[in-house]
């Protein structure tokens, strides 16, 4: 039977860094990343941005080269997901059927898309996007002449793939079930900032649409229902209504965890010599209060992987990272410092009218966020504001003229 001192099941940013991290802290054993894609390690973000709209080519959003994983004697396993784990024999079932030993795992499968369960959620021409095969084959079905696009699903991907499309020369149609998009993530005046832009844009924007069935002609789909009657007509759909864990096998081998694994602030799971990191890992985090969550979000792989790595090699470093998020649409960049989770006030600094402007979130007077459009330097200065966990006046913090790091 095959052994690596180290598998980590995974290939994306968190598994990555995972071996990275290792080669890095002076491990020497043998590593073994297996994925499901055929593709070395790549970049998630860009492919519902810079790769869908042509600007970028694929070889330019590898997380390294190629050469790099042989350089560093890292063994890639791909085309492959993990099906079963053993924890008490300490060995990896793999979708090809072959068994492989452990000394320790990680894993960093992040989570499948969130798919649609309703009436023609079969059709073709229906896609999320997870990785580069989802966009390869939206791009080919553009070149093949589709040209009105639903999208469904109001949050940063389903948003950032309207931008792209409209760019492309689409007819965009997005369809959010809540009231706003961006409802579970940011307040109202961000939400309503981006529905204007989109809007502007040319973008059939419609909340509290509930899709009931798609219709389809040939196999492929044609037309999206609402329960309220309407109808969309579309050649083509793409889906962004979030991720479910990619968890399945650790759960069956009696890893606790709901949404998710749970993870100690090392990384742990319950299992021994297993640890979990990325968008699977449900850990308390200290920025929301202690909660535990799960964090989709290329800083929170990145740092669980380094916090796993450290572990490892018996330096353990608990997981206390800042949460950071970005999201490019239009010529809008928004960065987000923290969680907003749970805020009970916002203030916004600025004017969105002049397309820069932040909304700092504040949750009994501290300030636990900021969302940052165009305006790097809040962002910059607003991070140490949430670290730091102080409680500017409001008044000060709704200054344009005040800078944000005399608060801190």
């Amino acid at each position: 039977m095959e052994r690596a001192d180290i598998i980590i099941v995974g290939a994306g940013h968190g598994g990555a860094q995972a071996a990275i991290a290792l080669r890095q802290q002076g491990f020497t054993g043998s590593i073994m990343m297996i994925g499901r894609d055929n593709e070395p390690p790549y970049e998630r973000p860009p492919l519902s941005k810079e790769y869908l709209a042509r600007d970028k080519p694929f070889e330019r959003i590898y997380i390294r080269p190629p050469q790099f994983w042989e350089e560093r004697d890292v063994t890639l396993r791909l085309g492959n997901i993990v099906t079963a784990v053993d924890p008490q024999a300490h060995t990896a079932k793999l979708s090809d059927g072959t068994q492989i030993g452990y000394g320790k795992l990680i894993w960093a499968a992040g989570g499948d898309p969130r798919r649609l369960s309703c009436t023609g959620a079969d059709l073709n021409g229906i896609h999320a996007v997870r990785d580069r095969a989802d966009v390869d084959q939206m791009m080919a079905e553009l070149d093949g002449g589709a040209k009105r696009v639903a999208v469904i699903g109001g949050g940063y991907i389903g948003l950032e793939a309207a931008a792209v499309l409209t760019k492309l020369g689409c007819k965009v149609t997005l369809l959010e079930a809540l009231p706003r998009v961006l409802a579970r993530v940011a307040g109202e005046n961000l939400s309503q900032f981006y529905q204007q832009q989109h809007t502007a844009h040319g973008v059939d924007l419609r909340t509290e649409a509930m899709v009931d069935k798609l219709e389809g002609e040939n196999g492929w789909v044609r037309r999206i229902v609402l329960a309220d009657g309407s109808s969309v007509e579309c050649d083509m759909v793409v889906v962004g209504i979030g991720i479910v864990p990619a968890v399945g096998p650790l759960i069956a081998a009696g890893a606790a965890g709901a949404n998710g694994i749970d993870v100690d602030e090392h990384c742990r799971t319950s299992l021994e010599d297993i640890y979990a990191i990325g968008d699977c890992a449900a850990h308390a985090n200290p920025f929301a209060d202690g909660a535990v969550i799960r964090l989709e979000s290329v800083q929170n792989a990145n740092d669980m992987a380094t916090t796993a790595a450290r572990d490892i090699m018996g330096e353990p470093v608990p997981y206390n990272a800042l949460p950071w998020f970005w999201s490019n649409q239009y010529d809008l960049k928004l960065q987000t410092a923290g969680l907003s989770l749970g805020h009970d006030a916002t203030v916004l600094r600025g004017d969105p009218a002049d397309g820069k402007f932040s909304v700092i979130y504040l949750k009994d007077g501290r300030v636990i966020a900021l969302d940052c459009v165009n305006s790097t330097k809040d962002y910059v200065q607003g991070r140490k504001l949430v670290e730091a966990r102080v409680s500017p006046d409001p008044a000060a913090l709704a200054d344009p003229e005040i800078a944000l790091k005399e608060l801190v």
